[in-house]
């Protein structure tokens, strides 16, 4: 799928990710987005003897088995950024969750972090997997 070049994270979430993941059976009951997902307060600096806070981390999209159980973190990236760039943020974002399937996407595709079996992949917007597809690929895995 060709998109255009010029458009904004939030567009991008907007106008292909939210699709793409609701597509399949995803709830919003299941999704959380960024305003709602605050991990860390940010990182305390100091310099000389003048202290201030990072800012704080976000997650764009963490995918949720139940209430209190994520699966799945999706770093969205601006369609000048390619499918992948966001990846290592979604790592990383995943290991402070104890997340095993972190994505990436600009909207032209996902790339794929698979905890579990330290693979990666890319695959096409429609084919992001259902909610129970990761769980059955969590259960496979630590059975």
């Amino acid at each position: 799928m060709s998109i255009s070049h010029e458009l904004s994270e939030e567009d991008v979430k907007f106008r292909y990710i939210n699709d793409a993941i609701t597509s399949k059976g995803w709830t919003k009951d299941s999704i959380f987005m960024e305003q709602q997902v605050k991990f860390t307060d940010g990182k305390i600096s100091l310099h000389g003897n003048i202290v201030h806070r990072e800012k704080p981390k976000f997650a764009d999209y963490v995918l949720y088995v139940n209430k209190a159980t994520p699966i799945a973190i999706i770093e969205a990236k601006d369609t000048k950024h390619t499918v992948s760039y966001g990846l290592q943020q979604a790592m990383e974002y995943a290991k402070m969750l104890d997340v095993k399937f972190a994505f990436s996407s600009n909207g032209e595709g996902f790339a794929e972090h698979d905890f579990l079996t330290g693979k990666e992949r890319f695959f096409g917007m429609d084919e992001f997997p259902t909610r129970e597809e990761l769980i059955e690929r969590y259960k496979k895995e630590i059975n």
